[in-house]
């Protein structure tokens, strides 16, 4: 199964036909394999890495880390859960280290992620602090160079 996973979180749109012979399996068993897994809600989604700089959209990404103060018997996740059901919000982790979680979240503007930061988030009861990071340039991103764009690295030479 680890075998499996790892070819899809690669490529998720490998083919049956392709991952069977190197799984040595029959395509009917990937197939199970592969509903069994969506079943149990360990492959939760499929998704497209989009270069939306290149297609001519620019987003301003930016990265918070959050204070917070736990709440009673649930700790930090119902202010976790709070916070990811914002549709501006990509991704959340509880953290170890000098603040609680880090939050991503995406926007058309500056403007529009700090107005995200100072109306809603920083307002969440049990909010102690945010510090935002605004992400200048994407290198690489879950695993794929963004611009793998090869220059010429070869010296010039002269007679």
């Amino acid at each position: 199964m680890r075998e499996l996973l790892e070819l899809l979180e690669h490529d998720a749109r490998r083919p049956v036909s392709e991952l069977a012979p190197i799984l040595g399996k029959s395509e009917y068993e990937v197939e199970q394999d592969i509903k069994r897994l969506e079943k149990d809600k360990v492959i939760l989604s499929y998704n497209t890495l989009i270069n939306w700089e290149r297609f001519g959209e620019n987003t301003v990404t930016s990265i918070i880390e959050v204070n917070l103060l736990p709440q009673r018997e649930v700790g930090f996740d119902a202010i976790a859960e709070r916070i990811y059901r914002y549709d501006e919000v990509r991704t959340v982790y509880l953290m170890s280290g000098s603040y609680d979680l880090l939050v991503i979240i995406e926007g058309k503007s500056l403007q529009e992620v700090a107005n995200f930061v100072a109306t809603r988030l920083s307002t969440i009861e049990g909010v102690t602090q945010t510090r935002s990071h605004f992400m200048l340039k994407a290198y690489k991103k879950d695993g794929t160079v963004i611009n793998n764009e090869e220059r010429d690295r070869r010296l010039v030479v002269t007679p």
